[in-house]
């Protein structure tokens, strides 16, 4: 697992990866940005409407604090974000990703726009969840970050496997080995939930997500499509 991390972390800085990194880390500041003006007009709507300062400055400062908290907020919508972008450019990079693991292999086939799209959005909309709640543990120390880490864990590595490994077998398949493999996609997504807690590092997050889980899930479909050990004949007779 180390392994497939270091070789990810090296891969985002390719010459491919490069060429997507721009627009990513764009989309990715544009939804952000978009979360936090609508949230941040929204809650000076809330305080303006709902309580009366007796001093205007009393007002900047709560309006202020907000803000704060609100970009604080941002680093639990990283995971969420990271879902929609990465499955924007998955099949983009993945096919970098395959080539590189095996250039003699098959090519997985570009998933449906609009499965590819449902898969992100479903995990981003129950990570966007898990995540309010772990903001809401906060205050918490240690629940938060448990919290983060293995509701993410969890939702990471099932979301990005079905996006890897939908480009060979079908969704009936994908789920059978989701199951099977549970433990260790769940390492997985340990992995990637770490690598989106760590701050900046994280928006390179759904670059990271594309170049790890392809890796873990070729290494899954391989040993699927590996032919069975043969028996060792007895010895004695």
């Amino acid at each position: 697992m180390l392994e497939y991390a270091l070789a990810a972390i090296d891969q985002i800085f390719s010459k491919p990866f490069r060429a997507v990194l721009l627009k990513a880390l764009l989309l990715t500041f544009a939804l952000l940005g978009l979360v936090f003006v609508g949230v941040e007009a929204g809650l000076e709507k809330l305080v303006s409407a709902s309580v009366t300062f007796p001093y205007a400055w009393l007002a900047s400062a709560v309006t202020i604090l907000g803000g704060i908290g609100l970009f604080v907020g941002l680093a639990f919508l990283v995971v969420p974000i990271s879902f929609v972008v990465a499955g924007f450019f998955f099949d983009e990079l993945a096919d970098v990703v395959e080539r590189d693991l095996d250039p003699q292999g098959p090519r997985g086939r570009a998933s449906p726009a609009a499965e590819a799209l449902l898969v992100s959005l479903r995990f981003a909309a129950i990570s966007l969840v898990v995540n309010l709640v772990a903001l809401a543990l906060w205050f918490v120390p240690g629940l938060n970050a448990l919290a983060f880490l293995g509701a993410n864990a969890y939702l990471l590595g099932r979301g990005t496997f079905e996006l890897a490994a939908l480009r060979f077998v079908p969704l009936g398949e994908v789920h059978r080995l989701r199951a099977l493999h549970s433990v260790r996609l769940f390492l997985a997504g340990l992995v990637m939930a770490g690598f989106a807690a760590v701050p900046v590092l994280n928006l390179l997050s759904p670059l990271f997500v594309v170049a790890f889980m392809v890796r873990v899930a070729h290494g899954i479909l391989r040993r699927r499509t590996a032919p069975p050990m043969r028996k060792r004949q007895s010895s004695r007779g």
